[in-house]
Parts: structure tokens; C-alpha cells; sequence
């Protein structure tokens, strides 16, 4: 009998210290997920950032000014070209506006068009309204962990949750082991293929730390495109109020 009791309380022992093992790997994970998402982020932002888009037709460079609070509101405002001086965008919850000073119109988005492309870039207008959260809307897994050429990395692989309002089937992420800076994320569309791949490069300090400066999209299915956006300025925690993401502001500031 005494021999049984203590082969339990072995067994209660292991599945104890193994249940804790897990629980500390899931912290350890979203912890990491919460880093990279708050990255660029903060309570609140303000960046210049120049965006190159090229495509098989056409190059083309922006400089924008860029304002976020949460991850609700955005306000991006074209700088450059000329011609373009003054184009805006402001998401506000899940809705977008776009405002083209050439005819003095503000546009409301519809649902149809939120999967159409941002600016003419690779990124999409879904893109600026998504609110997911790695480590809240996924359930992720270490995939690996050691070197890849050389350098020390952590990767994972995301799963949407059942609920999340998210469109990808997959997110498999790479981040260095060293300050958990992303250097790749690639997107997997529902039928499990390689929907796009972001790159992340030029690694700077900026708003007190090292991050990556650099942002490049490839899309799967036209490799030789890209959207690049390089950021010039980036300043988190400023102060901003919620009325500054205003349809006035939009078209006046």
C-alpha cells in the first residue's frame, strides 16, 4: 500500500510540475507577443515615415505623418508629393475615412473596400482597422528556438483563435532572442499557403530603444513587388485626445 501511495503522489508530482512548466512557457510566450505588438505602439504615437510602393507597374515614394492612441484611433497624413500633399486617413473603431484635398471630399469606407489596397501599397485597408492582438487573439506555440544564420531567434507559430476577427489562417513569427526584435512575420492565408511575407530590417534606436526601422511586404503571388515603409521619427506616450481624431481634423490640420 505504501509503495502505491507514493507511486501517486510521483505521478501527482509530475503533472504538477509539468502543468506549471506549461503554465510558465504560455506566460513567457505572451509576454514576448506583447512586446512586438507594442513595439511601435505605446499608450499613444507620432512618426514620420516614408512608404516606397513598387509594383509592376509603377513606383512610387510617400512621406507621411502618422498620429495613433490605442489601437483604435489612427490619423495618417500625406507629406509628400506635392500633388498628394494633404491626403488623409483616419480610422476611428473599425470605420475609415479618407479625405482627397484635390475635390475637397471625405469618403467613408464600406465594407467592400476593406480589403482594397492602402495608398496604392500592398497593405490593405483591413489592414489599418485590425485591432488583433497576438498575444489575445492567437494561441501560439514556440516552433523553434536556436540559431537561424547564425543568429539566436525564437519562432512561433499563431493560430486564430475561434472567435478573433482575424482573416489569416496562420502567422508563423521570428523574433531575436536578444530584446525579442522581429526580423520576419509571414502570413498564411485559410487554405494554410503563404499569403504574404514582412520583413523587418535596419535596426535603430528610436523613442529610447532598439527597434527595426525598416518594414518590407512582399506578397506571395508577385514576389518581384514590395511595400517598403522606413521609419524617419518615431516619438510614443505623447499627448493626444480623443478629439483630435476628428473628421475636422481629418481635413483640416
Amino acid at each position: 500500500c505504501m509503495g502505491v501511495r507514493i507511486g501517486k503522489l510521483f505521478v501527482v508530482f509530475t503533472l504538477l510540475c509539468l502543468s506549471q512548466s506549461a503554465l510558465a512557457t504560455s506566460d513567457r510566450v505572451k509576454q514576448i507577443l506583447r512586446e512586438v505588438d507594442d513595439l511601435w505602439r505605446g499608450i499613444s504615437s507620432h512618426s514620420v515615415m516614408t512608404m516606397q510602393v513598387k509594383t509592376q507597374h509603377y513606383t512610387r515614394t510617400l512621406e507621411m505623418d502618422a498620429w495613433s492612441l490605442g489601437t483604435e484611433r489612427t490619423l495618417v497624413r500625406i507629406l509628400k508629393p506635392l500633388k498628394e500633399k494633404g491626403t488623409a486617413t483616419l480610422k476611428s473603431g473599425t470605420t475609415i475615412y479618407t479625405y482627397l484635398p484635390q475635390t475637397d471630399r471625405t469618403i467613408r469606407l464600406t465594407s467592400g473596400m476593406m480589403m482594397g489596397s492602402w495608398m496604392g501599397s500592398h497593405f490593405t485597408n483591413d489592414d489599418l482597422v485590425a485591432e488583433s492582438r497576438m498575444d489575445r487573439d492567437f494561441e501560439a506555440v514556440i516552433s523553434f528556438e536556436g540559431k537561424r544564420d547564425g543568429i539566436d531567434v525564437l519562432e512561433f507559430r499563431l493560430i486564430p483563435k475561434p472567435n478573433a476577427a482575424v482573416v489569416w489562417g496562420k502567422i508563423e513569427l521570428t523574433v531575436m532572442r536578444d530584446g525579442y526584435l522581429p526580423l520576419r512575420e509571414v502570413y498564411f492565408d485559410e487554405d494554410m499557403k503563404v499569403a504574404r511575407t514582412m520583413v523587418f530590417d535596419e535596426i535603430k534606436m528610436m523613442a529610447g530603444r532598439r527597434r527595426p526601422s525598416v518594414m518590407r511586404m512582399v506578397p506571395a503571388d508577385k514576389p518581384k513587388e514590395f511595400t517598403q515603409i522606413t521609419y524617419q521619427q518615431l516619438e510614443l506616450n505623447v499627448k493626444l485626445k480623443d478629439s483630435f481624431f476628428s473628421l475636422a481634423n481629418l481635413k483640416h490640420f
